[in-house]
């Protein structure tokens, strides 16, 4: 991302309806896993840190991103968080000794040349029974500006998912969609940006009723995440673990 686009997403993730919504799911997701009360965190591609404080609640929070600009940022977020400038898979910015019960990449993947080498390399920072939590975006037929202004490599089919995530040696908890309560619109226009009013960053925040309205729905969603996994949406998320 350039930096234009970093700059906007500090000012509009800690409101916009995406953002929270997302955190709002990731944060329920994270309950269910009962970590450790010592547990270590890190965050892969943190951007400008709009999710630190939410992790910092479960435990010691570690964090890299491969831009400077973001990492400045992300250190105003949260401030007890370690923040480097790193890249995955090359350059992780921390020891081959630290281990981490949880190692997050939220909408972080699709941004990466080589995601299978990414993987693998944090198969081998995870503690042992840590666990990898990921987001990424859905359904190639979805491709749009909006996938190019943030300079996505891909969007993935669950399938694709699943068969990448197992052949970096991981067991899969969960893999589900999400942002299925939108994704009538999503796929009506075929268009996501313009259901997103993209710009720079592909985020500006929506008038505050709708911006409201939108967040709702949602988060929503945790709930039927409780429940069951969702059979299509916008996004992706999956939870797991090495397999030994």
């Amino acid at each position: 991302m350039n930096p234009e686009a970093y700059l906007e997403m500090a000012q509009v993730e800690g409101e916009h309806w995406w953002f929270r919504g997302r955190r709002t799911i990731i944060e329920s997701l994270i309950k269910k896993m009962s970590l450790p009360s010592s547990a270590r965190l890190m965050e892969v591609g943190c951007g400008t840190g709009g999710n630190l404080r939410l992790l910092s609640r479960f435990g010691e929070v570690s964090a890299f991103d491969m831009n400077e600009t973001a990492c400045a940022f992300a250190r105003t977020q949260c401030p007890a968080a370690t923040i480097r400038q790193g890249h995955c898979p090359d350059n992780i910015p921390y020891s081959k000794d630290d281990r981490f019960d949880l190692i997050c990449l939220l909408d972080v993947l699709e941004h990466l040349t080589n995601d299978a080498a990414a993987l693998i390399a944090l198969h081998s920072r995870l503690a042992p029974l840590g666990r990898i939590l990921l987001t990424v975006p859905a359904y190639p037929m979805l491709w749009s500006t909006h996938d190019e202004i943030l300079h996505h490599h891909r969007r993935y089919r669950i399938k694709q998912l699943q068969r990448l995530l197992t052949d970096a040696g991981f067991r899969i908890e969960r893999l589900s969609h999400f942002n299925t309560l939108l994704f009538p619109l999503a796929a009506l226009s075929r268009i996501p940006a313009r259901l997103f009013n993209a710009s720079v960053a592909g985020t500006t925040v929506p008038v505050k009723m709708l911006n409201a309205a939108l967040y709702k729905i949602f988060a929503a969603e945790r709930t039927l995440l409780s429940l069951m996994d969702l059979p299509y949406g916008v996004s992706l998320v999956a939870v797991v673990r090495p397999r030994y």
